[in-house]
């Protein structure tokens, strides 16, 4: 059945577009010299943390053949674990295991069996507890989202502890109740989780609303309790200095007199012997994600100038770097700066300690793995698929390096847009370039083909994405070949977006603003373009859909019987129409009859807000029909979200994150009977934002020998800049090495 019913495609915003690795830097002596890779350089690797002696004793027991106890006790061999993504893309635990110098890679599943590290899910955190007495066996305890959740708008992130002797498997965090980062006290007694307040997720973006809660490790050898209890309110990313003493981050937020919130971060130390809680990084800087090296010193992340814009060229302070803070002295801290003595002018993630404090662990985009790509110097990086597991057997998975990807119906052609809305690209057997260019960035998007794979046509959206502002569609006719024609099919000056045509490729169904364009808030309809070829001026347009709210992301079916499409209609009137500048959601995924508008079936939702300041609806977005119409796929933050975000590339854009790829299936005979599906399948599980997927008839286990995903040495494409490049001339990393969509001009 491999594949059967085709293959799914979609884009993750916020994952670097080069590999990213763990690197190390000695604290002393030798300050500012980066230590050679410390993982396999395989793939993409971050997230690591050390593998204590005893732990990794109990590792190597099962697989002997790779090293010995004696080896572990001698120094001559170290683990780490950490997270990869080379089980077919998935974002799941390995173990690092170095010895005399060679770095061997193992998933846990190749240690202890796919029963327990097994199917699609997202791990992380790992770090190790247990062995504390007779019967507390030593112990990996992590996140997952392995267990499905029911429940909308809820986490998926479960802490589980595995037993490193026996490979048994306890989940820590109870059901109903949703944990993030992980953190064992040195004692190997007692676990901190950042628990989500209240059991739920508001749709915070940035700064989630959690809570460090402490338990057990072992409930078994603990007098048969998980004996857990919140410890300190509005915190995140624990880390135990000592048995009583946790740091964390936290986010403060300042509301301006007009509403809009902007967030600091801070790392702070709580003492559990006094109930004291003190900040430990100044308060005109941001910091996140603290190491603790004992219990007056710890190493974090900071960038000591936060911009809320992506500038034209980052300055020192705005990048992301790891510094170690020393509170022994309260009233004079002492601070070490590490790798602005590597390389200024790079992001570095996510500290951990090595040897005892001697040396500081991190991980990085592999910025010298840019491309300089002509005589000019310009940067670029490569652009390639991966494939990913898809937890349906008979459908394929695919990550694409590019903004809404398109395939042709026959499922020879793909087309997407860079993530600079600046070009199309295309991809066939020919190779890849890019079909059409323009001046600037943030002026294309949404490419989509004419169903009718004889006419070779393209259509894009010619525009602002994310604004009302105008935007036209254009199709590009003969775009496969050399000779091809550019033509605007849209008129009046409106907001015309996301065409979709029939599956003869004579009309198209698109949304638009024409007739609430003198309104405050301009609300999007539902229309047809009555002669695909020709355009507005010459065939007319008809309207589907009318009302005060947002019909949008629309698609006319491969049977051409329905039109799918998402919508704030069931949007209360007594909601506001935006939270902080950011759309508020209420959206949820309709379908609509071609020969009869008038029927519309709404047939998945997100979720109502939660009462309360903050409480923000849900986002079921981006409906794409399967080609054989019996499923549909949407972007949507129906498991609302799977790692801290401030762990990754600081979020700056004015659109709220969708979340993961989902599938549902439909009657495709009976429109009536989708009313308001219940039931659904996470197809990505992921820290990145997954968006804007596409469903393909074509099966392949290998995108790239499909499409040649080599760039094609034609005029356009050799001559293609980027606006914004991905290395500036002093080697300092663009916003584009953070895996940004690169919106405003000013972008680098």
């Amino acid at each position: 059945m491999a594949a059967s019913r085709g293959s799914i495609a979609s884009f993750a915003t916020y994952r670097p577009p080069l590999q990213v690795d763990m690197f190390s830097v000695q604290v002393q002596p030798s300050l500012g010299k980066e230590q050679p890779l410390i993982d396999d350089g395989d793939h993409y690797n971050y997230n690591g943390r050390p593998i204590p002696a005893a732990a990794l004793k109990a590792i190597v027991a099962r697989r002997p053949e790779l090293a010995t106890a004696e080896d572990v006790d001698s120094g001559r061999a170290t683990g780490l674990v950490f997270v990869s993504e080379r089980d077919s893309g998935l974002e799941t635990l390995h173990v690092a295991l170095r010895l005399d110098g060679k770095v061997t890679v193992l998933s846990l599943a190749d240690v202890y069996g796919a029963g327990v590290f097994g199917g699609v899910r997202m791990e992380d955190s790992g770090c190790f507890g247990g062995g504390f007495a007779p019967g507390a066996d030593l112990s990996i305890v992590y996140v997952s989202t392995k267990k499905p959740v029911e429940k909308r708008r809820a986490p998926w992130t479960v802490v589980y502890r595995t037993s490193l002797l026996t490979g048994e498997t306890e989940q820590l965090t109870p059901d109903g109740q949703y944990d993030l980062s992980p953190a064992v006290s040195p004692s190997g007694t007692r676990v901190a989780v950042a628990n989500f307040r209240g059991n739920r997720w508001a749709g915070e973006i940035e700064h989630l609303h959690t809570d460090i809660v402490v338990m057990n490790v072992d409930r078994r050898a603990q007098g048969g309790r998980l004996d857990r209890r919140r410890l300190i309110r509005d915190g995140g990313w624990p880390s135990w200095g000592s048995d009583d003493v946790v740091f964390f981050h936290r986010g403060l937020e300042d509301i301006d007199p007009k509403g809009k919130v902007t967030t600091t971060w801070g790392v702070f130390r709580h003492d559990l012997r006094t109930g004291e809680t003190v900040r430990v990084t100044p308060a005109d800087i941001n910091a996140m994600t603290p190491a603790a090296i004992g219990e007056n010193k710890v190493a974090v992340a900071t960038i000591r100038l936060r911009t809320n814009q992506m500038s034209e060229q980052r300055e020192e302070a705005e990048y992301r770097h790891i510094e170690i803070f020393d509170v022994a002295d309260p009233g004079r801290p002492a601070v070490t700066r590490i790798t602005q003595n590597v390389f200024a002018k790079a992001d570095y993630y996510n500290p951990f300690v090595l040897d005892g404090g001697r040396s500081i662990g991190y991980h990085r985009t592999r910025r010298e793995k840019v491309v300089l790509k002509n005589a000019n110097g310009q940067s670029d990086v490569p652009r390639t698929f991966n494939m990913m597991r898809c937890p349906h057997e008979d459908v394929g998975q695919f990550r694409v390096s590019g903004v809404f990807p398109s395939f042709s119906t026959d499922g020879s052609k793909l087309a997407f847009v860079d993530n600079e809305f600046k070009a199309v690209w295309l991809a066939d057997k020919q190779g890849l370039r890019v079909v059409w260019e323009r001046r600037s960035p943030n002026s294309v998007f949404s490419t989509v083909w004419n169903q009718n794979a004889e006419l070779d046509i393209l259509y894009v959206c010619v525009g602002e994405p994310f604004s009302t502002t105008t935007v036209e569609i254009y199709a590009i006719f003969n775009v496969s070949g050399e000779d091809r024609q550019y033509r605007k099919l849209t008129a009046g000056n409106f907001n015309n977006a996301f065409p979709s045509s029939n599956p003869e490729g004579t009309k198209i169904v698109f949304r638009s603003t024409r007739d609430h364009a003198t309104e405050d808030f301009k609300y999007k309809n539902l229309y047809v373009l009555e002669d695909a070829h020709a355009g507005e001026l010459a065939g007319g347009v008809t309207r589907l859909t009318d009302g005060r709210w947002t019909d949008t992301h629309c698609q006319w079916s491969p049977r051409g019987d329905w039109i799918v499409f998402s919508s704030t209609r069931d949007k209360p009137a007594s909601a506001p129409t935006l939270d902080n500048g950011i759309d508020l959601g209420y959206f949820a995924v309709f379908l609509l009859l071609a020969a009869d508008p008038e029927v519309v079936v709404r047939v998945v939702t997100s979720a109502p807000p939660m009462p309360g300041p903050g409480g923000v609806a849900g986002h079921v977005n981006h409906p794409i029909f399967s080609p054989d119409c019996r499923s549909m796929v949407i972007t949507s933050d129906l498991a609302a979200v799977s790692a801290e975000p401030i762990s990754m590339p600081t979020f700056l854009h004015s659109v709220r994150p969708y979340g993961d790829i989902f599938s549902v299936d439909i009657d495709p005979d009976d429109i009536r009977k989708n009313r308001d599906i219940q039931k659904f399948t996470r197809i990505t599980h992921s820290r990145y934002e997954y968006s804007t997927p596409a469903w393909t008839k074509f099966s392949t286990d290998d995108p790239d020998a499909k499409w040649n995903m080599l760039v094609r040495s034609d005029k356009v494409t050799r001559s293609f800049r980027p606006a914004c490049p991905y290395a500036h001339d002093d080697g300092g990393e663009s916003w584009h090495l953070t895996g940004h969509m690169i919106l405003p001009r000013k972008c680098c």
